[in-house]
């Protein structure tokens, strides 16, 4: 996140070039709210030549150098809100770890996760997917009693 560049956003296509580990880029949709959001930000906010789309506010509002950066942005936001994080570490994985877990909740399969989170393995995408425990109550039927059926 902190890596992504200006040239990595393609407007018109409205979409967002990821670039991962081993070479690996995607290209991800960019809702129209983010866009409208970056745009916003380009216009307004960012004061830097450095081709890195998040620069820092202090000068010479360079990019930044790595991710314990989006750590404190992250745990001032925590704080802004009056929100209590849920551990003690608060990085990117607590946002990818949300992300899994809304999609869990709202039916997602977990290979539709396993290809939001980028991962290549079903198995890593089992560490931010949790099992939505209220939606299986909601389907779950009740066990029998002893003896059979009442």
């Amino acid at each position: 996140m902190i890596a992504i560049q200006l040239d990595d956003i393609e407007w018109r296509a409205g979409e967002l070039i990821i670039r991962g580990k081993g070479q690996r880029h995607d290209r991800v949709p960019i809702p129209p709210d983010v866009g409208e959001a970056l745009a916003d930000y380009i216009r307004h906010d960012r004061v830097s030549t450095s081709r890195a789309l998040f620069v820092s506010t202090r000068v010479p509002h360079g990019p930044f150098k790595d991710g314990q950066v989006l750590n404190a942005i992250l745990k001032d936001a925590f704080a802004r809100c009056g929100v209590k994080p849920p551990c003690p570490y608060v990085g990117s994985h607590v946002l990818r770890h949300s992300l899994a877990t809304n999609l869990v909740r709202q039916a997602a399969s977990l290979d539709e996760v396993r290809d939001v989170l980028r991962h290549r393995s079903r198995a890593s995408t089992l560490i931010y997917a949790k099992v939505d425990i209220e939606g299986l109550r909601s389907i779950a039927q009740t066990w029998p009693s002893m003896g059979g059926a009442e």
